[in-house]
């Protein structure tokens, strides 16, 4: 993998999940998009949603990017979370579906 800029579609999740922005967070999925956080799984905006209300933009969370590679379809982005709940160092991998995200994984 290398090190490179991020692509659209990352970048407008993090901005709009940096602004707290709900509804700009989840069209940056496709439709029937995934959120895999650590091993559960939520599909479709509507369940993305859910979990996000009750743990990402609706705990005020910020990413603050350290680094991004890219390879292919698949973009890692290793950031320092913070917000009012988790705080730390986090890992998200986001598959890329044209100019959408179909797939949000959080690890690590």
């Amino acid at each position: 993998m290398t090190e490179q800029h991020l692509p659209t579609p990352v970048a407008a999740s993090l901005e709009a999940t940096n602004a707290g922005d709900r509804e700009g967070f989840l069209a940056s999925f496709t439709a029937d998009g995934a959120v895999d956080d650590w091993g559960r799984v939520f599909v479709g905006r509507e369940r993305i949603g859910g979990w996000s209300d009750a743990e990402f933009i609706g705990k005020k969370v910020t990413l603050a990017v350290n680094s991004v590679s890219v390879a292919d379809d698949e973009v890692t982005v290793v950031a320092t979370v913070g917000g009012n709940g988790f705080n730390g160092p986090s890992t998200f991998v986001y598959t890329v579906a044209g100019d959408q995200i179909a797939r949000m994984t959080i690890r690590e």
